[in-house]
């Protein structure tokens, strides 16, 4: 009569301590350490449990039994045991694990250990975690000694979904894009350069925010860089965007307009305050200040010119640069003033990217620099998602810019 083969669960059951042993056990406990010191209870508990669970896999994985007549010639058996050290909440323990004389037996319990631990360094990573701190960190947790190379090619298993989250198409038409650069240091040519990061936060029709790419250039900001990223955005699958707001970098809104000629283009009033007050000294800047803000305060745009009119008046000839800056940009510095002020509170500047690179900077502060693009974009790319997870829900009041959008840009409006 054939013998019935165990099941896992049965092999563990039969191989596991019994009550009364468990007990006697507990009886000779005399201090906490005899529970949960080096060797305690727990510990003895813990590993023996572990090592029933590894042979049941073996037995399940061979398909006979221990001593099993079945397994004579059959290509494969049982081949002793190596110690692996695990960590557990009752301390360090050294585990026997069973291997096979063919070497296939992988057990998915240690597998799964080991994908929690391979999450958690990309996770530790992802937060601009440092190398030697999540070496200390595993060792901590889990008593292992993990190395640099070792952590990066666990990170580097990401790159796929890098590779794929920077192509994925994107939406026929946005709203409003962000465009704005940040600077990270990285290794070039044997030298720690500066290095722009251009990125793109798009307000789709729906008033979702989204980080559209990250791309690395190859120096300081350009704008010939940034028609490259615009040249992407298109082929991606962007045709149309209503406004962009941008910074004051010199032939910016030429790139933009080459490939999205309609697009309003709005600067940012805010890095324009910041850039006419470098040429007011201090005693004056606040008085200046108070008479700046009748300018892009204003109601309407007529209002606005005067006010900039009076603003030459008065400041014009102690500091021409100040004002100067105002006149030559004006167009695309009075662009908020053509929308109510739901649009005019979103595009006037372009803080709410600058919010992302604030985060952004949290996590790669811990950088001197980064050996290469691919190490930087990895990094961005962790962060850019544990960013945009708390982005779900649609821009405030985002029913009413809607209305105000598709009446703005009717010919261009789908909906």
């Amino acid at each position: 009569m054939t013998r019935k083969k165990n099941t896992r669960k049965d092999e563990i059951q039969q191989n596991m301590p019994s009550a009364e042993e468990v007990q006697r056990e507990l009886a000779k406990a005399t201090s906490i350490d005899d529970f949960y010191g080096k060797g305690g209870i727990f510990s003895r508990l813990f590993s023996n449990t572990i090592e029933q669970m590894l042979e049941a896999e073996l037995t399940e994985d061979l398909g006979y039994d221990r001593y099993d007549p079945e397994g004579r010639n059959s290509g494969n058996s049982r081949n002793g045991h190596y110690s692996r050290k695990m960590r557990s909440s009752a301390g360090d323990t050294e585990i026997q694990v069973p291997r096979d004389r063919n070497g296939e037996f992988q057990s998915e319990l240690l597998k799964k250990n080991s994908n929690e631990i391979e999450e958690k360094i990309i996770a530790m990573y992802a937060r601009g975690t440092s190398t030697r701190d999540i070496q200390e960190m595993l060792d901590e947790l889990y008593g292992i000694s993990v190395s640099a190379t070792t952590i990066s090619k666990i990170t580097d298993k990401v790159w796929e979904l890098v590779e794929a989250w920077q192509n994925r198409p994107l939406m026929p038409i946005y709203a409003i894009v962000y465009l704005d650069a940040l600077h990270i240091k990285m290794k070039r040519d044997g030298k720690i350069r500066n290095v722009a990061v251009y990125n793109v936060l798009g307000v789709d029709l729906e008033g979702h925010k989204d980080i559209l790419g990250n791309w690395i250039g190859d120096g300081a900001e350009g704008a010939n860089f940034w028609l490259s990223v615009i040249t992407d955005l298109q082929n991606r699958g962007v045709e149309d965007i209503f406004i962009a707001a941008i910074d004051g970098l010199a032939g910016f809104k030429d790139a933009i307009h080459a490939i999205f000629p309609q697009t309003k283009i709005q600067r940012c009033v805010i890095h324009q305050i910041r850039q006419s007050l470098k040429y007011v000294p201090w005693k004056d800047k606040k008085a200046f200040t108070v008479d700046l803000k009748t300018v892009y305060q204003a109601g309407t745009r007529e209002e606005a010119e005067a006010n900039l009119l009076r603003l030459e008046e008065k400041w014009g000839g102690k500091y021409p640069a100040a004002i100067r800056s105002w006149q030559n940009n004006w167009d695309d510095l009075a662009t908020f003033f053509e929308f109510p002020k739901e649009i005019r509170r979103m595009i006037y500047t372009t803080n709410i990217v600058e919010g992302y690179h604030r985060q952004l900077r949290k996590v790669i502060k811990n950088k001197s620099s980064f050996p290469t693009p691919e190490s930087a974009r990895k990094l961005l790319y962790l962060a850019t998602v544990n960013i945009t997870k708390k982005w779900k829900s649609p821009v405030r009041e985002w029913a009413k810019i809607l209305n105000q959008l598709t009446i703005r840009f009717e010919d261009r409006c789908p909906l």
